[in-house]
């Protein structure tokens, strides 16, 4: 099954739909997703608005390119 990819303002508008009423099966049958999926969104995006969603995925991946680069250095060291 294709991996359908969504950025920060899909994820929030979906969540938002779901807080002005929407229920979460039609949502999830709507967009072809999972509530399983659905549900990871909401315990991770859940009340953010799209500006605070791009700043965490920022610091993800910036925490993500720092730690890389500190297991290169502890690999680079051990050689």
């Amino acid at each position: 099954m294709k991996k359908a990819r969504r950025t920060e303002e899909q994820i929030i508008g979906i969540l938002q739909e779901h807080d002005a009423g929407a229920k979460c099966a039609d949502l999830c049958r709507k967009h072809g997703m999972s509530e399983g999926t659905f549900y990871a969104w909401k315990a991770k995006y859940g009340g953010m608005t799209v500006s605070e969603a791009k700043r965490l995925k920022a610091l993800e991946d910036e925490n993500a390119r720092l730690k890389r680069l500190l297991a290169d250095g502890v690999v680079a060291q051990l050689s």
